[in-house]
This record gives structure tokens, C-alpha cells and sequence, in this order.
């Protein structure tokens, strides 16, 4: 808690643009620390509990990655200007936090209180994983969303921002600015993605720690990381499938886990090798595309 503190407040002053050298130094920093986190869990609890932090450390922070990319669309769809994107961010993890909090106890109560809780978050996880991997949460589409058409509806709202503000006023009354709709669509999606995430992981361990563990570490350094990846989002067009796999890689693990014990570090390996193929193929195929995209010369200009 205390490392989320120190991200959330000193990451960025209020009204500040930043850095591509800033960014990439927090999310390093950070990553490097919940990575590190795998040697004291396994001082605690040995070996097995430490490749399950690792497992799902690995799945969240992936999760997360994609989370981002709808945060970039909800910017970008509300012309939120740089410097203020970083307060929907401050709010946004805060939510993420708390939501994560609450679905992290309401899983291990379920689990404690029912055996079929497991089959039902199993099937949840299957379907979900062939959701992601058919459709890629990089291409959400607002303006058919539910949420915006009764904000826009019901908000006064204007068309321009006012630094940081969330209302102004105009003639006798206050009127909400854009980033009002910005939170609010944000706070919906951290909804979402802790209903997505918690199952996974629990997918992974039963162990209430490393949960908890795996989920605090995995949103350290998250607004860094988006500044850091915000402009790369079109080059991560395959990361959608490969968590998708993951997602029913996990939910078919624990459905299954009557019948049949998968170890973890055999989990540990396909969740590597899924997310690395995923993200390498992207990188591929955006490397691919732009040399595609540079024009040749003609017969003439090679001749000069």
C-alpha cells in the first residue's frame, strides 16, 4: 500500500507533461520490483507460492497492459490534453485499488463457501478469454455505449476543458467539463477489468497473500506505463489473442482441477510463452507494416 501511495503522488506533478525518460524509468523501476517480490514470497513460502506470485503477478500486469489501451481510446475519444490525463489516471488506479479490494474478498469468501463457485468463475474465464482473443478491447466503441449516450443526455456538459477542473460555470449554473465523462467512463471500465482479473488470478493460487500480492504490484508504476505505451497501442494488435488464451488457459486449469493437476510451473511456462509469442508477433507485424508503408523509389529516382 504504501508503494501504490508513493506511485499515485509522486509520479508527476499536477499540470506537468511527462516524460518519455520519466515514464520509462518508473515503469522499469516498479516492474523490477513486483519481479523481485517472487524472492521474498519464495523465502515465505517456497518455491511452489513463489512461481504462483509469478504466474500471476505475470497475468495481471498483461491484464493491466490491456486495460490501458482503453484508457488511451477514452482519452483520445474526449480530447483529454496531456497534462490533465494524468488526474483520470490518479482516480482511475484508485478505483482500480479499491474495486480490486472488494472482489478480492468476495472470490476467496465464494471459494470458501461453495465448490461450485470454482466451475462457475472456470466458465466465466473460458468465455471471457474467447471474447478477448475474438475482439480487441483497443477498439472499444463509445458512442454505442450505454453509460455515454445517458451522460450526454442527462449532463450538461461543455465542449472544452478548463485545466483541470471538473465543473465550470456558465451564466446562473455549473456545467460539467469533459473530464467529468472521462472518469466516470474510466470508473465503469475499472469495474470491468476487476471482474476479468480477480477470477484469473484466483484461477492461478487460493492463497489470499499472493492475490493480494500479484494485484498491488501489478498497478505500481500503471501511469507510467501508459504514458510510456500510450502512443504504441496499434502495435500491440495481437496481445488481445494472446490473453485471451491465457484467460482460458487458466479457466480451464481450474475448472479441470478434480480430474486433473496442471503444476504450476508448467502454468508458469505457458503463460510465458503465450504472452511472449504475442507480443513478439505484434512487434513483427508492426515492424513489417512500416516498411511496407515507406514508399519505394522509381526507376528514376535510383538512377539520381
Amino acid at each position: 500500500m504504501a508503494g501504490l501511495l508513493v506511485d499515485l503522488i509522486a509520479f508527476g506533478h499536477r499540470g506537468e507533461r511527462i516524460s518519455l525518460r520519466l515514464a520509462l524509468a518508473w515503469s522499469v523501476g516498479w516492474s523490477g520490483l513486483g519481479l523481485a517480490f517472487t524472492g521474498v514470497v519464495w523465502w515465505w513460502g517456497g518455491r511452489a507460492r513463489a512461481e504462483e506470485y509469478l504466474a500471476g503477478f505475470l497475468v495481471e500486469k498483461s491484464l493491466s497492459l490491456d486495460n490501458l489501451f482503453v484508457f488511451a481510446v477514452i482519452f483520445a475519444y474526449f480530447a483529454v490534453p496531456a497534462p490533465s490525463q494524468r488526474r483520470v489516471l490518479f482516480w482511475g488506479i484508485v478505483g482500480a485499488i479499491v474495486l480490486r479490494g472488494v472482489f478480492i474478498l468476495a472470490g476467496a469468501a465464494l471459494l470458501e463457501a461453495s465448490h461450485l463457485a470454482l466451475y462457475v468463475f472456470a466458465a466465466f474465464l473460458v468465455a471471457t478469454g474467447i471474447r478477448m482473443a475474438r475482439h480487441s478491447g483497443a477498439h472499444v466503441n463509445l458512442e454505442r455505449s450505454k453509460l455515454m449516450r445517458f451522460l450526454t443526455s442527462r449532463l450538461p456538459m461543455t465542449s472544452s476543458y478548463s485545466g483541470d477542473a471538473l465543473f465550470v460555470r456558465e451564466g446562473d449554473g455549473w456545467v460539467a467539463t469533459p473530464m467529468v465523462a472521462a472518469l466516470v467512463l474510466v470508473a465503469a471500465f475499472d469495474v470491468v477489468f476487476a471482474i476479468d482479473s480477480i477470477p484469473a488470478i484466483f484461477a492461478i493460487t487460493r492463497e489470499v497473500f499472493i492475490v493480494y500480492a500479484a494485484n498491488a504490484f501489478s498497478l505500481l508504476g500503471l501511469a507510467a506505463l501508459y504514458f510510456l505505451l500510450a502512443d504504441m497501442v496499434e502495435r500491440f494488435r495481437y496481445l488481445n489473442v494472446g490473453l485471451g488464451v491465457v484467460l482460458a488457459f487458466v479457466g480451464l486449469k481450474m475448472g479441470l482441477s478434480d480430474l486433473l493437476h496442471v503444476p504450476t510451473h508448467v502454468s508458469l511456462g505457458v503463460i510465458l510463452a503465450v504472452l511472449g509469442g504475442a507480443i513478439g508477433l505484434s512487434m513483427a507485424r508492426a515492424s513489417l507494416d512500416e516498411r511496407a508503408a515507406v514508399p519505394k523509389p522509381t526507376m528514376g529516382e535510383e538512377s539520381a
